[in-house]
């Protein structure tokens, strides 16, 4: 089977991807909700970098090897944000999700 077109269909398992994030020593979680949301309930050991500032990403993860683990609120901005950061040259990006399908503990303020 196609996994590209396999993967279309199977929702994106948040859990399984920090899993896959608290893994990888090297690996950034990275947030890219408003920074309101970010502050109300993030998963534990994420940046914010909010998609409205995306191409910002090369001031605070210099290094295009960094592999990012990039999550939202619903999935559809983690996606958008996956695009660019590949187009800005990031080698190793992931898109885990939403934030509303993760059951793991939450870090507020």
């Amino acid at each position: 089977a196609d996994m590209g077109l396999l993967h279309f269909f199977i929702r994106t398992d948040i859990n399984a991807g920090v899993r896959r994030f608290q893994e990888d020593p090297a690996g950034i979680l990275l947030d890219v909700r408003e920074r309101e949301e970010f502050l109300h309930r993030r998963i534990p050991g994420s940046r914010n970098l909010p998609l409205s500032e995306i191409r910002t990403a090369a001031s605070c993860i210099p290094d295009p090897e960094t592999p990012l683990y990039v999550y939202c609120y619903g999935g559809s901005r983690s996606a958008r944000a996956v695009k660019v950061l590949k187009r800005m040259g990031y080698q190793s990006v992931t898109d885990i999700g939403g934030i509303k399908g993760y059951t793991g503990p939450n870090e507020r303020g």
